[in-house]
């Protein structure tokens, strides 16, 4: 039997315990296992309270019940849905009787889910909004899910791939007609206007949404300098916790703690690196290999001194904010040149971070924030339309040079192609396994 065609079961609501859990059955079999634990298959879509019961009769709990039959169902099959009280000794009672059902199996990752875009409930960019939605921390994050659940990119891909087909359609025909005179030349004249309008369209969304797909992955700051400076301090500052061990001692920190953080909406992932200095102990040199690594990846490195120290390092191409810390020590007191982006803080009294909280929360709008409203939201996003633009100014330039007909038409093909990967309609099985396993079991 192929997997799509097996009853699979899941946990589809949070850890345990909780006031109530939800269990998901979809399959063919999932009226048939309903019926066998409350006696009879309830209304459809109307909650029904009803006991569940083992075969032996003994009762498992008092819950509510809820039938979708296909294909009116979130996932195109046979669904049912039990409404159970969240103990784990409930839980484990229900799902040993669950388990001794036969043809009736525990959910993969992501397997409920990967059925409803199988059965056209969704499109790939969807299932991916979906996934997004679930692994959102901070609410601009989940806006920006929200919209591409709602078919953002996938409507206006639906719109492209058609528009691709039907001028593909039109050189075609140009092929079939290529004894009626001047027919063939008009219709690839119409394909190519087509084409130019379509690329730039496509070439618009690449441009004004270089950076949307950075508001999934968030900001990345990392906090690098000097040992003994303070970066434990301001890290634990940041973060109003202690996440990193505070010493006097210079190499307490050996490796990268990172700390993810929601600045007015945005998501920005902190890292405390290891002090930079020459050492003889290994372990801390590694500790130093991966905080310069770290921090030549990262958006924005807090270059961390002593009051005394002037000097600005070179971090590669990330923009490098000084901070200089420890002022409760001196005479000069807290000081912010925001423009030449100079911070004098005491991360130990917290004079002055207040200020380079909110400077970071507006790097990060700045940062991100253009593409709040974007189109594209992952990387597969941008390489795909990346291509398919490619794939059109090369249709166009053939058509240009006056080349066949066949090759400007198989130019336009290929760009649908790669549309259709963007939707999950063509060729993608490869990717299909990594996208739902990143689901977590009952999605």
């Amino acid at each position: 039997m192929h997997p799509a065609d097996q009853t699979i079961f899941a946990l589809s609501s949070g850890r345990l315990p909780s006031a109530i859990a939800v269990v998901r059955i979809s399959g063919p079999r999932a009226g048939e296992v309903l019926r066998l634990l409350t006696g009879k298959l309830p209304n459809p879509r109307q909650a029904t309270r009803a006991w569940l019961r083992a075969s032996d009769q003994s009762p498992i709990d008092d819950a509510v019940v809820l039938w979708f039959p296909g294909p009116a169902s979130a996932t195109g099959q046979d669904v049912a849905e039990l409404h159970v009280h969240g103990g784990r000794a409930v839980l484990a009672s229900l799902f040993e009787v669950l388990s001794a059902i036969s043809d009736l199996r525990p959910a993969e990752p992501g397997e409920f889910t990967r059925r409803a875009f199988e059965n056209g409930k969704l499109d790939l960019t969807e299932a991916e909004a979906l996934d997004d939605l679930i692994h959102a921390d901070t609410d601009r994050q989940r806006r920006q899910a929200v919209r591409q659940l709602k078919g953002l990119l996938g409507d206006k891909a639906r719109d492209w791939r058609r528009r691709l087909i039907e001028a593909t359609a039109l050189i075609e025909a140009g092929i079939d007609f290529a004894d009626e005179g001047d027919v063939p030349a008009e219709l690839m004249s119409s394909a190519v206007r087509a084409t130019k309008v379509l690329l730039q369209e496509i070439e618009e969304v690449l441009g004004a949404q270089a950076r949307s797909e950075r508001l999934r992955d968030g900001l990345v700051v990392a906090i690098a300098g000097p040992p003994n400076v303070g970066k434990s301090t301001l890290m634990n500052q940041l973060a109003r916790r202690e996440v990193a061990i505070v010493s006097p001692h210079a190499g307490t920190t050996r490796d990268i703690i990172e700390v993810h953080l929601d600045l007015d909406g945005y998501p920005v992932t902190l890292i405390d690196t290891a002090g930079i200095r020459a050492t003889d102990d290994p372990i801390e040199q590694e500790g130093i290999r991966r905080a310069e690594a770290r921090s030549a990846d990262a958006d924005l490195v807090l270059w961390l001194t002593d009051p005394r120290d002037q000097q600005m390092p070179d971090h590669g191409t990330a923009p490098v904010w000084m901070v200089r810390n420890k002022v409760d020590l001196t005479d000069e007191g807290a000081r912010t040149e925001v423009a030449a982006k100079r911070f004098a803080i005491s991360a130990a009294r917290g004079d002055g971070v207040a200020t380079l909280i909110e400077a970071i929360a507006t790097y990060a709008r700045d940062f991100i924030g253009a593409g709040e409203a974007g189109v594209i939201g992952r990387l597969r996003h941008r390489q795909l339309l990346e291509q398919a633009a490619n794939l059109l100014r090369g249709s166009i330039e053939l058509a240009d040079r006056g080349a066949g007909e066949e090759l400007v038409a198989e130019e336009l093909r290929l760009a649908g192609r790669a549309v259709g990967r963007l939707l999950g309609r063509v060729d993608v099985e490869d990717i299909l396994d990594v996208i739902f396993q990143e689901f977590c079991i009952g999605k």
